[in-house]
């Protein structure tokens, strides 16, 4: 029996790849996020984007599970994301 009955909480989590390198290995963790690889720049970027998501959050009484893909994309929006559609043929 995997759940004995009770609800299993939802969680969610971040995570930030960064693509480019100057050869250092970066690890950034949060209570909600992982933050991996990536420039100084780059990764400096992504910790700080995802500390003013976590304000955000905070400043709405929310946790990262609790928000719809809608307020995520207008938190994310907020804070400098912008969500990159797909090439199309």
């Amino acid at each position: 029996m995997l759940n004995s009955g009770k609800s299993a909480k939802r969680k969610a989590m971040l995570l930030g790849f960064g693509l480019d390198s100057d050869g250092h290995k970066r690890v950034t963790r949060g209570p909600n996020f992982a933050l991996v690889g990536g420039s100084k720049e780059t990764h400096e970027q992504m910790t700080e984007k995802a500390i003013k998501i976590n304000e955000k959050l905070k400043a709405r009484g929310k946790q990262l599970e609790q928000v719809t893909r809608e307020e995520f994309d207008d938190i994310a929006h907020d804070v400098g994301l912008k969500r990159h559609a797909p090439e199309t043929n």
